[in-house]
């Protein structure tokens, strides 16, 4: 699989350092698993941080959020999971922070650079991994909110006085 930088950038607003590091992690472990961009959910993604290296994996992968094949788990870490249903094939992929020479951390566009042209096995660490595989997407009901009047997925709503509400008016959180 071969997917240039500059489209990525074009994709995601401007190169930096996270960017460098998702493709890094990406495209290894797109070619670790002989897979290619996602068409419908036939790779699924675990993510384990919500920066900007996710939306190189986003693009380069093609498992979104809106697909139902993006799996979201705040954990604060530079790794991500990525399983192929057809194959039953997963690979664990570790930013690895430690070859990096100490040198280039403040100069975002050195340390990209670093990122972009380094062995893989300099950036990142790739592991074969067995996973539950996840279920595919669900297109759930849709309500209206008594509350609001907006609509929300049925499995999103709450009991409040008698009435089906949305989360944020169940919390009295929403936003007029």
């Amino acid at each position: 699989m071969n997917v240039a930088y500059d489209d990525l950038i074009a994709f995601h607003g401007h190169s930096c350092p996270g960017l460098a590091i998702g493709y890094r992690m990406t495209m290894a472990a797109m070619d670790f698993l002989s897979s290619s961009h996602a068409a419908v959910e036939e790779l699924v993604a675990i993510v384990e941080n919500n920066a900007c290296g996710v939306d190189a994996l986003q693009y380069i992968s093609g498992c979104t959020f809106g697909k139902g094949n993006f799996i979201f788990k705040d954990y604060g870490k530079q790794v991500y999971t990525l399983y192929n249903r057809n194959t039953r094939k997963g690979v664990r992929v570790v930013f690895n922070p430690q070859n990096i020479p100490e040198d280039i951390f403040k100069d975002r566009e050195r340390f990209a650079h670093w990122l972009l042209t380094s062995d893989e096995g300099d950036v990142v660490s790739l592991k074969e991994v067995h996973i539950e595989e996840p279920e595919p997407a669900r297109i759930m009901d849709t309500v209206v909110c008594e509350s609001c009047g907006e609509l929300v997925m049925s499995t999103r709503t709450r009991e409040l006085d008698g009435k089906t509400v949305c989360i944020p008016c169940s919390e009295k959180h929403h936003v007029s």
